[in-house]
């Protein structure tokens, strides 16, 4: 099989990181094209590739999936290690992988994602909150019924894939994730994510819309992007 991951922007797009980081991890070989959002709306250009206008998509030969959690379900047909081998944390990855999926909508919009960027936050809505509260939960509870030093137990899998985008976000906005900052400190070193990093740094595309987003939600205090 011969894998095409297309995706967008480094700095910006959550949804891509997360097939990217899995496969990545995982050792599975893909030819990595991105592309980068150049207007305010691109699915029109996106639907040249993509059914639905957005990314990712996993191109297989004729083939083409779609869809962060279809991509990742077609990847543990083929391939080992996507899920925790352990039937409870292999439930307990499923579960916590569909609801960072259709959840979290708060902290998704609240928290735009931006790898780049360091922002200060004005206020803290009761909703934002509450969704800190629930990915704390979730990463202290994970780590300590599986043991660590990921969240599914001793090996990367799609559980760290899907929260891998929030770990920026608690980065860039300095939010309190008790003790499960240990996890987001041991996935941002991951070889991976600092490529990932280090090509969002390099990138010279803006999204300006979403950096006006963002701009909305505090005060920037670092921003180490390249100049675009």
């Amino acid at each position: 099989m011969s894998y095409t991951l297309i995706t967008a922007n480094r700095n910006y797009s959550s949804w891509s990181l997360r097939p990217w980081v899995l496969m990545k991890a995982l050792g599975i070989p893909f030819a990595d094209r991105v592309e980068p959002f150049r207007a305010t709306d691109n699915a029109a250009a996106f639907r040249a590739f993509s059914p639905t206008g957005q990314v990712p998509v996993l191109v297989d030969g004729a083939r083409s999936v779609w869809d962060t959690l279809g991509i990742t379900m077609y990847l543990a047909e083929r391939h080992a290690g996507v899920w925790p081998l352990h039937e409870d944390a292999r439930a307990f990855a499923q579960s916590a992988v569909a609801e960072m999926h259709s959840g979290f909508r708060t902290l998704r919009n609240d928290c735009p994602m931006s790898v780049g960027v360091r922002v200060r936050k004005e206020t803290i809505s009761a909703a934002l909150r509450a969704d800190i509260a629930r990915v704390t939960e979730l990463f202290e509870t994970a780590l300590q019924r599986f043991g660590g030093p990921w969240l599914g137990g001793a090996q990367f899998t799609a559980l760290d894939a899907f929260y891998a985008p929030v770990a920026y976000r608690i980065r860039t906005y300095g939010l309190d994730v008790g003790r499960g900052q240990a996890w987001v400190e041991h996935v941002l070193a991951h070889p991976a994510m600092q490529q990932w990093e280090a090509e969002a740094l390099a990138e010279p595309w803006r999204d300006h819309a979403h950096e006006d987003e963002i701009a909305a939600t505090g005060t920037l205090t670092a921003d180490y992007r390249a100049k675009g």
